[in-house]
């Protein structure tokens, strides 16, 4: 396989994207260090997966915390360091622009948009020497919403910003680009339409395809953005929306 052991970094692993990105990288051969703030201690899980403890906020407050993640990823890899970084990590903080409080504010920028970016600039002679790539997964947010989203549409507006901006001021060294899907079939959305199946069939039906997203589904689009077959693809917002960001919503 093209990717030959390399190493790939995914934050928020641990959610139900994060997972499918994890399975779906070492099933490609690549050795995959699995990061989320949930994990107790930072350890070998498998042949291929290294699992490791890693608070966004902390490394974005602190400067020092940074360094020392360096490190750490130069230790796991033996040097090598990563050929892909894929910044799934992100908070969803539901609010009206009334009762938005700056902790909610601050905390979205941070994870969203601030960690992505210090950790693109702190892996960038990795990256570019192994001739690596950067997906961001932003949102179908990034262009259309709806009330409450206010900071989380902004937030990813803004990443999917920062992958068309840094895919310019960059250059050749790496190729970045960003998935922007829409709803995605993650353990924690299905849990909240248990009382309301309805619900669910609703949003099923009213994407064209005639269902959302599954989780594997947008892991395999991040594993095709950082292969050879999309070698020309640089700077780009994928949209993986099922065709609901074509639809028109009105009342009448």
């Amino acid at each position: 396989m093209e990717c030959n052991g390399r190493w790939a970094l995914i934050t928020g692993a641990a959610g139900g994207i994060g997972k499918a990105l994890v399975e779906e990288f070492v099933d490609e051969g690549y050795k995959v260090i699995s990061a989320d703030i949930v994990f107790a201690e930072s350890k070998f899980v498998g042949e291929n997966v290294y699992e490791l403890q890693l608070d966004l906020a902390q490394i974005v407050d602190n400067a020092n915390a940074l360094g020392s993640l360096k490190e750490q990823i130069a230790n796991i890899t033996g040097g090598e360091g990563i050929a892909v970084l894929v910044n799934n990590a992100a908070v969803q903080i539901l609010s009206s622009t009334q009762d938005m409080t700056i902790d909610q504010w601050n905390m979205t920028w941070t994870i969203n948009l601030h960690a992505p970016f210090l950790l693109i600039q702190t892996f960038l002679e990795d990256l570019s020497k192994n001739k690596g790539a950067v997906v961001n997964i932003s949102s179908i947010h990034a262009k259309q919403t709806k009330k409450r989203f206010v900071a989380y549409a902004t937030s990813k507006a803004a990443l999917s910003s920062l992958t068309r901006n840094l895919a310019v001021d960059l250059g050749d060294k790496i190729r970045i680009n960003a998935i922007e899907p829409a709803a995605v079939g993650t353990d924690m959305l299905l849990a909240g339409f248990i009382e309301s199946p309805e619900q669910l069939a609703s949003l099923n039906e009213f994407h064209p395809l005639g269902r959302i997203a599954n989780p594997k589904e947008i892991a395999e689009l991040a594993v095709f953005l950082c292969s050879e077959k999309s070698r020309f693809i640089q700077g780009a917002s994928i949209s993986a929306t099922g065709g609901i960001d074509g639809c028109l919503s009105d009342p009448g």
